[in-house]
């Protein structure tokens, strides 16, 4: 691709990130990658963006591939999570340099895909190892193809889910005979479980989410809601503006039942949701299931996990996203590095019960289905959620750590404090999308 258009695709990957500064940021070797310098120091070059407990799963499942085919060597670099990474994959792959193997959010694929930077999975060989639509969750694999093409391996589906205090369910009455939480069913079942776990003994608040400063984690919340009742809120690759007024409307209302009657507070960052949760002092945890390796080190605290049930409309909606591995394109990679990808992804799908640990639901179906995985708890108790799954609205601003997620997501929160009423709300986002969907789209998005 020419120069211009590099740059241009690049920065839309970053979401307008300043490419000056994400390079001054990088140091060697990744530097001379990113300058088309980088050498093949090893068989498979592989980049992520894991770091805490799922970069220390992600190391167990690389050094399992070692051990596995020992003739076969893997270099792993881990950049920085969200845009920063991005841009320096797009840079590198448009440079020539690309790695072998990447991570990529599934939320983030219709634009690498649409910018040309990805080779189709089926020009891999994955097939042939049996990697093959069948062995996936279906929602995963549907988000893994643009326009009829596979370009990603989904590795997990990672959801927005319902934490329980144990206890405090017991002494709510909301266990059934086998000790888990009680079938719930509409928004007036659920509100009524919210208050019964606010006046279980020692609790403070029904429910808690992290609301102040994290946009993301508001805009999953009020798309799990709203998408029980209405489609994306953008058609047509992100170029159209399709909200449905009366069901954000309806989203709203029902989450100001939650924060203006004091059930849940509507003002709460990430450490008050997770000291309240923490203590008992809330029953009841809206967050992604990755959360779950910080709460099992609380000395007494005993939780569990399920999805959320249908709260809005008539199916259960989990919003999600998945971490998938992509080949990056390099015209220059040889059949035997391509085949090495290959083997290494097939490799990190066949270990990815060490993967789950970390909370994510395997999207490789004979993991999901094998003794490692079914004999976690409490990831076995949500899987359903992987097959509800509602990822980001196809477009190319859209996904994990997108301006969009930040800015739509902010307009959430004012509504989770009161700010903007039901009504006010439609209003607000359509500003704020429409922000979105007049702003040009660095390729051609089908």
């Amino acid at each position: 691709m020419s120069g211009a258009m590099a740059r241009r695709r690049l920065l839309a990957l970053g979401g307008g990130l300043a490419l000056t500064g994400g390079l001054a940021a990088c140091s060697s070797p990744l530097a001379s990658g990113l300058t088309g310098s980088q050498p093949n120091t090893a068989d498979v070059i592989f980049w992520n963006l894991f770091t805490g407990g799922d970069g220390a799963n992600m190391v167990a499942m690389e050094d399992r591939f070692r051990k596995a085919h020992p003739d076969t060597s893997v270099e792993a670099t881990v950049l920085g999570w969200g845009n920063p990474y991005y841009t320096k994959l797009a840079l590198a792959t448009a440079s020539g340099t690309p790695p072998d193997v990447g991570v990529a959010h599934l939320s983030r694929l219709p634009l690498l895909a649409a910018s040309g930077l990805l080779e189709p999975i089926e020009q891999t060989g994955l097939g042939e190892l049996g990697v093959t639509a069948d062995k996936f969750t279906p929602a995963a694999w549907r988000k893994a193809t643009v326009d009829g093409t596979v370009y990603a391996v989904p590795l997990d589906t990672h959801p927005f889910v319902l934490y329980y205090n144990v206890d405090l369910a017991r002494r709510a009455g909301l266990l059934d005979s086998g000790g888990s939480l009680v079938r719930l069913e509409g928004a007036d079942d659920f509100i009524a479980a919210v208050k019964a776990m606010k006046t279980a003994g020692g609790a403070q608040y029904g429910a808690v989410m992290s609301i102040t400063a994290d946009p993301s984690t508001a805009w999953r919340c009020f798309s799990m809601i709203y998408s029980g009742l209405a489609g994306p809120v953008v058609t047509d690759s992100g170029t159209t503006i399709a909200l449905d007024d009366e069901a954000v409307q309806e989203t709203v209302a029902f989450l100001q039942r939650l924060t203006g009657g004091g059930l849940m507070p509507g003002n709460l960052n990430g450490s008050g949701a997770n000291a309240l949760f923490s203590t008992g002092k809330a029953g009841f945890l809206f967050d992604g299931e990755w959360q779950i390796p910080s709460y099992r080190q609380v000395k007494g605290l005993r939780f569990d996990v399920v999805p959320f049930p249908a709260l809005l409309g008539p199916k259960p909606v989990a919003y999600a996203d998945s971490h998938a591995l992509v080949v990056p394109r390099n015209t220059a990679r040889s059949d035997t590095r391509t085949r090495n990808a290959a083997l290494f992804i097939k490799g990190l799908l066949d270990n990815s019960a060490v993967w789950a640990e970390g909370g994510h639901i395997p999207a490789w179906l004979p993991t999901q289905r094998g003794r490692a995985f079914l004999d976690l708890s409490p990831q076995r108790h949500y899987v359903q959620a992987a097959f509800d799954a509602q990822y980001d609205p196809e477009a190319w601003y859209t996904g994990a750590g997108s301006d969009f997620q930040n800015v739509v997501g902010g307009t959430i929160t004012e509504a989770l404090a009161g700010r903007i009423t039901p009504k006010g709300a439609a209003p607000a986002l359509r500003a704020d999308l429409e922000r979105f969907t007049t702003a040009r789209p660095p390729v051609t998005m089908k």
